[in-house]
């Protein structure tokens, strides 16, 4: 055992924080326990709407009877094909009771997109919103043969139903999603599941390569859930949360599964960019939870009606997916309230929590420590073989129950992934940071993005943050390009957006003004050697800064 994994266990000790046990059962039987102890509890909230568990419960039976019929068996996955509505919820439910595994797609997918996902996961059902089916379903070029049945459902569907446009798809059965739940008995029993059993395969991109889907057990899903809020723990039949992240991501699925699991009230955003629905749930509900990425709290803190939300009983706010800066960490303290806000680090591979930066003992310069139950080393980038010393950088890498089972159909890129060692099975996350003596890790940077410029490397990270304090740039994203004058070597570029106030400067005189910023502030081997101005930074789904974007546009030429 390193003697790293010690560090962190004082902080446990001084907050009373414990590893929270696991019973190994699946998501639903902690529903059907709620439709029992807190039957008129609010499960979720959507709209004007309130399902209760009792209820939450009764239609999950009578969804996962309709799949049954459909021809669902433990052996299949079923697609979740929809914005944050209350049928992606059933869904979660629903597949936990048979048994077999739900993969969340996309909205966003285009049609070759769907039908890679669709055919990788071997998807034989399909939940789908109705002006998805009809869009980007009916337009895949040719169906995957594994996909049998397309049920359709409306965003309205349990506010105000109509009848529904069913577009004609090739060899595929499509059905309505309300019809089929009408016919359908509302008693199931349970099916036998075992912790180890699939439960979602969700998909994660990364900068090259087809997306992988991450097969994440009963255990990776229903436990991380728990241990993510060891800190401050949600009280079942008390609480509340409301988060934006889309529940086809795994940021997303893993906040409506803590709710479900303890008992909390989840507030169920459809749109993440209406910022008012947002904050008028907040207003009428006040959270006790509360999570969102950086550019989502940098947009509220501009809505009046974010600063009028009572946050009194607001117990933890919760920030991920990328670094909150210094000044808007204390914007947002200043709003809801201080000892509150709190990082959680993760990916797709580890369900995803496996880092949480405790609010009762927040580092703000740091990622956090492990939950319960997660081990973390930081290992050397080039060979993954040596622990790095305390302070050093080195690889990110993780084991516990948290760690997925393995990319669907990928044995290689798995035993790339997930490596033994230490009587461990260890994630090598591709993220490179460092451990403090408190056990807290900081990021430097991802290692795909680690640039090599004369043998010295290049964190892009800390060049982007440095870059970001000028007071007329907005945002900026470093990306490296081989040096083909150079072989081994990284030409550094920087792609900076403008503050609106600045758009129309002159760009050749910033250029010369960064330039020589960066001069003052780093080494010689940091300054970028490129710089192109672009009109916003592009961002991922869920706010990360999506820099494969800017290495397609760069090798089209488009900046030369």
């Amino acid at each position: 055992m390193s003697e790293n994994k010690k560090l962190w266990e004082f902080v446990y000790q001084e907050n009373g924080v414990e590893n929270p046990p696991f019973d190994e059962k699946a998501l639903s039987l902690y529903v059907e326990d709620h439709a029992n102890t807190i039957p008129d509890f609010p499960a979720i909230r959507y709209f004007n709407l309130e399902i209760n568990y009792k209820e939450l419960n009764r239609q999950a039976n009578k969804l996962a009877n309709v799949l049954i019929d459909l021809g669902v068996t433990k052996n299949d996955v079923v697609g979740f094909h929809m914005p944050n509505i209350p049928q992606y919820v059933l869904a979660f439910l629903a597949v936990a009771k048979i048994g077999c595994a739900g993969s969340g797609v996309s909205p966003m997918l285009a049609p070759s997109e769907l039908s890679y996902q669709v055919n990788d996961a071997n998807i034989s059902v399909l939940i789908s919103l109705d002006a998805l089916a009809n869009s980007s379903v009916a337009a895949m070029s040719e169906s995957p043969a594994c996909l049998k049945t397309v049920v359709v459902t409306g965003a309205a569907d349990y506010l105000s139903p109509s009848d529904l446009n069913l577009p004609n798809i090739d060899g595929v059965r499509v059905e309505s999603f309300l019809s089929l739940m009408e016919n359908a008995s509302d008693q199931f029993e349970q099916r036998e599941v075992h912790w180890n059993d699939t439960y979602l395969i969700q998909y994660t991109g990364g900068t090259t390569g087809a997306p992988k889907g991450a097969m994440l057990s009963v255990r990776n899903v229903v436990r991380c859930s728990a241990t993510q809020y060891a800190f401050l723990p949600l009280k079942p039949g008390e609480d509340s949360f409301i988060t934006p992240f889309p529940m086809f991501h795994i940021a997303g699925a893993g906040g409506v599964v803590s709710g479900l699991r303890f008992g909390a009230t989840g507030v169920l955003v459809p749109d993440p960019r209406d910022l008012d629905y947002i904050c008028d749930q907040m207003l009428a509900n006040p959270p006790h939870y509360f999570g969102a990425v950086p550019t989502m709290f940098q947009m509220l803190l501009q809505n009046p009606k974010f600063h009028q939300v009572d946050f009194t009983n607001l117990k933890m706010a919760v920030t991920g997916a990328a670094p909150l800066t210094a000044d808007d960490r204390r914007k947002v303290e200043t709003v809801i309230g201080v000892n509150k806000l709190c990082d959680a680090f993760g990916m797709t591979e580890t369900a995803p929590v496996y880092i949480v930066n405790p609010p009762q003992r927040v580092k703000p310069t740091a990622l956090g420590i492990p939950v319960p139950g997660a081990d973390v080393k930081i290992m050397d980038v080039e060979t993954g073989t040596k622990e790095m010393p305390i302070g050093e950088h080195g690889e990110i890498v993780t084991a516990g129950p948290h760690v997925m089972k393995g990319y669907l159909n990928l044995p290689d890129e798995s035993a790339k992934a997930m490596r033994e060692f230490d009587g461990k099975t260890w994630m090598f996350t591709g993220d490179v940071g460092f451990m403090d003596d408190e056990g807290y890790i900081t990021i430097s940077d991802r290692a795909k993005d680690m640039l090599i410029v004369g043998g010295f490397k290049v964190f892009s990270v800390e060049v982007e943050d440095k870059l970001n304090n000028l007071d007329y740039v907005a945002n900026t994203a470093v990306v490296g390009v081989a040096d083909e004058a150079r072989p081994g070597n990284d030409i550094v570029n920087l792609f900076v957006a403008l503050m609106p106030a600045n758009e129309n400067d002159d760009q050749a005189d910033l250029r010369e003004r960064i330039i020589a910023y960066c001069r003052q502030n780093m080494s010689p081997y940091k300054i970028p050697k490129q710089v192109h101005f672009i009109d916003a930074v592009p961002l991922t789904t869920i706010g990360k800064l999506d820099k494969k974007v800017l290495r397609d546009r760069l090798a089209s030429g488009e900046f030369s």
